[in-house]
């Protein structure tokens, strides 16, 4: 792995690793039960925010495309993200996600043509192998509908990732304004369902505030740039082996901040899920698809033009 791209694979990981703690800050920081306002307050000020930074609004199909992908990455990521974090205990949500690599590497196959290898596909099986160890012996009961949510959360941001690589992004359109293009498409799909269902919006204490920022901020409008960045300069499938960070970064917060045991079965399926993504890295050599890939010269410009314009959401 040559130095750019470990750059590359490093930045792209701090998107999974940041929402690993999205399960800690919605049980100790947000009001309780309401999952699809808080999906909402996640991603639509962060979206609106972003579109007015960058100032560019999508353009041709790119209206309808926008809207797709901000369905899947967050409209319905989202709600049923936070409803599985609300109802399954510590990372057991995040880990059943895991399953992401397995979903990713049919649709991969179906719509890029990255046909699944044998080592992909077990590597796959051996990182949901690793997170079911975890989830196994975690604690709590079992609740059918927050594992049915987890479920549809990981398929839907599977499919999210591989139209996003397969529609790449209109020429001169960085990773910045198409996150802020699906935040906004995403918060606005889930607003009327999150009033129509939840009623009007709870009060906030000062805790809830806080926890809100950190969502938008850090873990959406940060997080969602690296990721979609990453999407951009590697394959649908070594993004997406990225995932188990997250559920690793949620068990070892829930471990490190909530005092949950960890068993030595746990320790080893955290570890098998970990070699699991390192091994998710190592891909063949492959020429880059020009319909799915931007020059050096271009990239350069963009991220050039990110780190001035986005300096009010970076950590």
């Amino acid at each position: 792995m040559n130095q750019n791209r470990l750059v590359t694979v490093a930045l792209t990981a701090l998107a999974p690793a940041s929402w690993g703690s999205t399960y800690f800050v919605t049980t100790q920081f947000l009001p309780a039960d309401r999952p699809l306002f808080t999906g909402m307050m996640r991603a639509l000020p962060a979206g609106l925010a972003l579109v007015a930074l960058t100032r560019r609004l999508p353009r041709g199909d790119w209206w309808w495309k926008a809207a797709v992908l901000g369905a899947l990455n967050i409209g319905a990521f989202f709600p049923l993200l936070f409803l599985s974090a609300y109802r399954l205990p510590g990372g057991m949500a995040a880990v059943i996600g895991s399953v992401g690599p397995l979903w990713v590497a049919g649709l991969a196959a179906l719509f890029l043509g990255e046909k699944p290898t044998l080592r992909t596909l077990l590597t796959g099986i051996a990182a949901a192998l690793g997170v079911s160890l975890v989830v196994l012996k975690a604690a709590g009961a079992f609740d059918a509908i927050g594992v049915i949510a987890a479920l549809g959360s990981s398929a839907s941001m599977s499919a999210g990732t591989v139209f996003t690589k397969r529609w790449g992004r209109p020429e001169g359109v960085g990773p910045l304004v198409l996150t802020g293009w699906q935040l906004t498409a995403g918060g606005l799909l889930i607003a009327p369902v999150a009033f129509f269902v939840e009623g009007a919006p709870p009060a906030l204490d000062g805790r809830n505030i806080a926890g809100y920022v950190y969502l938008a901020l850090v873990n959406t409008a940060v997080a969602y740039w690296l990721w979609f960045r990453g999407i951009g300069r590697m394959t649908a499938t070594s993004v997406t082996f990225l995932g188990p960070l997250s559920p690793l970064t949620a068990a070892v917060i829930g471990w490190a901040a909530l005092g949950q045991a960890l068993a030595p079965v746990q320790v080893l399926g955290m570890a098998i899920a970990f070699g699991a993504t390192l091994a998710g890295q190592v891909t063949p050599k492959k020429p880059a698809k020009s319909t799915q890939s931007f020059s050096s010269a271009e990239d350069n410009q963009l991220e050039l033009s990110m780190d001035v314009t986005s300096h009010p959401v970076r950590r």
